[in-house]
């Protein structure tokens, strides 16, 4: 067996395929796998090649190159085609030896400088002080503010803490056990900044359990906010994005 039997049968194709996608939980990266592996399919298709193997995948890395795409977007088309080597090889569609190759296939690495807007110690605290503390509205933004720069939580995360989350391990504030991305469990430091700002929220509001963070609205007591709630713009209006257990 010295190729892909799928790549010719659409049926067999798909079959794979969903298997693939399947096997990741993040709603985004299905997506992204979804369309990598269909770009991979249509590049094999265009002219004849040796087969499912090694060198066919390294010759897609150098046209993905060619491209002009960055690092990420390259390792995550990669990822898909190695994910597909091995259930090709899990349902005998492909010889163990050729998947074993293509696992091995390395992404590009990234060089330079990382993109994207870095705030320095001046300008993080210029946005702490931004929302208006006198207002309990301004206590929960702050807070939010305060836990997403000084604990490092993703949007989710943010929705999804409570108050049982927060608490002392060895004298120090930590956030326990909170399930993040794809279902990890982490503990994470908190700062004592970080536990002042958000116990001037909880206490102003009279947060004692469920949710941390929730709107300010007495008429929705209990709601958690959803992830797009915990955003600048967003928190200008005071508008929850659910009202129901965040993502």
């Amino acid at each position: 067996m010295t190729g892909l039997i799928v790549v010719p049968q659409a049926a067999h194709w798909q079959r794979l395929k969903g298997l693939v996608l399947d096997s990741v939980s993040s709603p985004i990266t299905r997506r992204v796998y979804n369309l990598g592996l269909d770009e991979f399919f249509e590049w094999y298709g265009r002219e004849s090649r040796p087969g499912f193997t090694k060198a066919t995948v390294c010759a897609w890395r150098v046209a993905l190159e060619a491209r002009g795409l960055g690092a990420a977007s390259i390792n995550v088309r990669i990822t898909a085609v190695r994910k597909l080597a091995v259930e090709a090889a899990d349902n005998g569609l492909l010889a163990p030896e050729l998947a074993a190759g293509i696992t091995r296939v390395k992404g590009v690495a990234s060089k330079g400088v990382r993109l994207g807007n870095w705030l320095s110690v001046r300008q993080a605290q210029t946005l702490l002080n931004t929302p208006d503390a006198t207002t309990t509205k301004g206590l929960r933004d702050r807070a939010i503010l305060a836990v997403l720069l000084g604990c490092g939580l993703r949007r989710s995360e943010v929705a999804a803490l409570t108050v049982n989350h927060v608490q002392q391990r060895d004298g120090r504030w930590c956030i326990v056990d909170l399930v993040g991305k794809h279902g990890r469990v982490r503990t994470i430091p908190m700062p004592t900044w970080v536990k002042v700002a958000t116990d001037a929220w909880t206490s102003a509001a009279g947060v004692a359990d469920g949710y941390v963070f929730r709107p300010v609205n007495r008429a929705r007591p209990g709601a958690g906010l959803g992830p797009d709630a915990c955003w600048p713009e967003r928190a200008k209006t005071d508008e929850p994005a659910h009202s129901s257990v965040p993502r």
